[in-house]
């Protein structure tokens, strides 16, 4: 468990906050560059971290953040008339570049100076493969631009960002992430349950995608490593040979290692699919974020701007109606006012949950209706009582507050500010002979610069052709 104060440390990002100052020395994905789709479109509002924002494109194809509020006399600008190279107030007529400098006062007379004297608060944007991100923190120069492997490779190798807005505190809708025995339990096959707690052997074997792969180990072994970064553990199961790829004469015991990252400040990289992955949960506020994630992948294209498709959530259950307000934004309709959704057929005959398996929809359902006594959507961690497999929820927690602590009490920033080469990290889903020193084996796959392939199937690693040299080998013994 957590006291109430450290708690209130981790949860709360508004301005002033130790939490919120400290993700305000990061670049911030904010909105996806489809959101503006041409120069001089129409503004949007947004919000990050507490402030009310509006966004824009102009007409160079700059994309400016301002906070909403007109310099002025407060007026919001997401009513702005978005033309000529910057956003003019439509209640006075001020205009604004996307530096914030004022660069019209037709308000005041001819020969007056004033414009050159106010300025709109206006946060540096850079628009990288098909995501905007916005930097909201002290520095005159921004620091350097996140590494990540999803802002490093060529735009046609990276999709869309998929997003889906949460209702309910940032950290809560993160520690499912680094979390990995409820996928024992949440996104359960029925059938892999029941023979996982009472030995019930399923009919039917696996089927394509981690939430409907059969395994018989409920008990994962944990080993959790932190980092400058932030922390990555392995979750260490019994290998099944789900999808029968085993070698003839190859009997060597073998372990499942799911690896999975968490770096500074509220991103994740969790194994499931060929690539790589940015999963990024960031807060509007106190009590509302979004789940942003980024796919890219080293060999295809996966951008195709003349044919978009939809999101599986898009196709799957939809959004709601969207207004101006942010909080609609990648609202899903299946959502906590509706239960999600939850088919209870499903429930009795497929899934351990009836909540769609799409995106984080069954995840929200767990976190989305954790509040404290004043009934905000933020989860008391003084109430709970952590188990043996909590320990890289535990981990992060210490990394954050040791951080965050850090920042409010020396000034002391967490190492990927300043060097971003410490985000080119990746997971991995490896199988490696029971024993084996999973940390020194996946040191180049667990790395952007480690010059290997995505480790994402569950079959043993020498069979793979991922590691360049020699190949880890695999046993042929009893």
């Amino acid at each position: 468990m957590l006291s109430v104060a450290d708690n209130e440390l981790l949860t709360r990002v508004g301005p002033g906050t130790p939490m919120g100052e400290m993700m305000r020395q990061y670049w911030v994905p904010a909105l996806p560059s489809a959101e503006f789709p041409e120069a001089d479109s129409p503004p949007k509002r947004m919000r990050l971290l507490g402030e009310n924002l509006v966004m824009f494109r102009d007409t160079n194809g700059d994309v400016g953040c301002f906070k909403e509020a007109c310099p002025h006399r407060g007026a919001s600008l997401f009513f702005g008339r978005n033309e000529e190279a910057g956003l003019r107030c439509v209640y006075h007529g001020w205009k604004f570049d996307t530096t914030g400098a004022c660069v019209d006062m037709p308000s005041e007379p001819a020969e007056s100076n004033f414009k050159n004297k106010v300025r709109v608060k206006a946060y540096p944007a850079r628009d990288v493969n098909h995501m905007v991100w916005v930097y909201m923190g002290p520095r005159e120069v921004p620091p350097p631009f996140p590494m990540f492997e999803v802002n490093t490779l060529p735009p046609e190798n990276v999709a869309p960002p998929a997003i889906m807005m949460e209702e309910s505190n940032w950290f809560q809708n993160l520690e499912g992430d680094t979390d990995s025995n409820h996928l024992d339990y949440l996104h359960s096959r029925l059938d892999a349950f029941r023979w996982r707690l009472f030995g019930e052997e399923p009919l039917e074997g696996s089927r394509p995608g981690l939430f409907f792969t059969v395994w018989s180990d409920k008990m994962p072994r944990l080993d959790v490593r932190t980092t400058d970064y932030g922390v990555y553990y392995s979750a260490r199961r019994k290998w099944d040979d789900e999808f029968n790829d085993r070698r003839p004469g190859d009997n060597t015991p073998y372990e499942w290692h799911r690896i999975n990252q968490f770096i500074f400040p509220f991103h994740t990289m969790i194994t499931g699919g060929n690539g790589v992955t940015l999963r990024s949960f960031v807060p509007l506020d106190d009590e509302w974020a979004m789940l942003i994630t980024q796919r890219g992948s080293l060999t295809e294209r996966l951008y195709f701007p003349d044919s978009a498709s939809p999101t599986p959530l898009e196709s799957s259950v939809g959004f709601v109606d969207r207004t101006s307000d942010p909080r609609t934004y990648f609202y899903t309709k299946a959502n906590k006012h509706n239960d999600y959704k939850r088919d209870f057929d499903v429930e009795r005959t497929q899934m351990v949950s009836g909540v769609p398996a799409i995106g984080n929809l069954q995840d929200r359902a767990m976190t989305e209706l954790m509040s404290n006594e004043k009934g905000e959507v933020i989860y008391d961690r003084s109430h709970e009582h952590l188990g043996s497999l909590d320990i890289m929820c535990i981990a992060v927690r210490r990394q954050l507050l040791k951080a965050v602590k850090a920042f409010r009490d020396a000034n002391t920033l967490p190492a990927n500010v300043d060097d971003v080469r410490l985000d080119k990290v990746r997971p991995a889903t490896v199988v490696l002979p029971e024993g084996a020193n999973w940390v020194e084996d996946t040191k180049a796959i667990r790395s952007g610069d480690g010059g290997t392939g995505a480790a994402w199937e569950i079959k043993p690693l020498a069979y793979l052709d991922l590691v360049p040299g020699e190949p880890i080998e695999a046993g042929g013994g009893a």
